[in-house]
């Protein structure tokens, strides 16, 4: 049997109203993302990948459309259902790592269970870091580890309630070769392992090479998508060729 889609998307537009006029940043796009996939998305700059993101996290709220996660329709949520859905349901990694400087790094982890009201089990939030390889750095500041230690801290802490979909934006922006592949080794460890279902946005080939999909967006719309196996060479052709339309 074929897996589920996680994140459904049908036909979602978003739209913002500047000075001048109204910018379109998604135009009627309708995908999905399966159980136990690595997808990553990509586009020129003014492209709507972050949109997107945002927009299938339920962080924004499309003009139009329809999304759901995990068999929940976002429109049927106020914001407080929302806020409780991305507590309970997803998880978030970014570029910037957020971690609360004064908080450990076990702290760190704990810290959406808390948010939650939920027990917060001393072994749970030690297996979670175990699991990025942080176990040994439970007790660290951020300001004691690597960037690439304190982005493991973030993965942790987006998987510490078994969320159905992580969503990554840029999440190797601001690391190092070596720590980009660690980071990008153990997402793609968790998919092939655990069936977690990853949805990451990029700009870098070679990153997006680590995903099983690969969608291209060109001014808010779907415009191509690679499966199987991907490779950085023909990723980068593809961009080169919607970056020079977009000029």
């Amino acid at each position: 049997m074929e897996p589920a889609d996680i994140v459904q998307l049908w036909s979602v537009r978003k739209t913002y109203r500047t000075a001048a006029h109204d910018v379109t940043a998604l135009d009627g796009v309708t995908t999905g993302f399966r159980a136990g996939t690595f997808t990553a998305v990509m586009g020129p700059s003014g492209s709507g990948k972050s949109t997107l993101l945002h927009c299938a996290a339920g962080l924004d709220r499309p003009v139009a459309g329809k999304i759901v996660i995990d068999g929940v329709d976002l429109a049927t949520l106020d914001e407080n259902g929302l806020t409780m859905l991305r507590r309970e349901r997803v998880g978030f990694v970014f570029q910037a790592f957020n971690l609360v400087s004064a908080l450990t790094a076990e702290q760190n982890v704990s810290l959406p269970l808390r948010l939650a009201g939920r027990a917060i089990a001393p072994a749970e939030v030690r297996a979670a870091l175990a699991e990025v390889n942080m176990g040994d750095r439970a007790g660290h500041r951020p300001s004691r580890l690597s960037g690439g230690e304190q982005q493991r801290v973030a993965i942790a802490r987006a998987l510490i309630t078994r969320p159905a979909v992580v969503f990554a934006d840029e999440p190797t922006g601001a690391l190092d070769i070596k720590a980009s592949r660690g980071v990008l080794g153990l997402l793609r460890g968790l998919v092939d392992g655990q069936g977690q279902t990853v949805v990451m946005v990029t700009h870098d080939p070679v990153v997006a090479a680590y995903a099983d999909r690969v969608l291209f967006l060109a001014d808010g719309r779907l415009v191509e998508e690679f499966t199987g196996d991907v490779d950085a060479e023909s990723v980068a052709a593809r961009m080169a060729g919607l970056e020079s339309s977009a000029c």
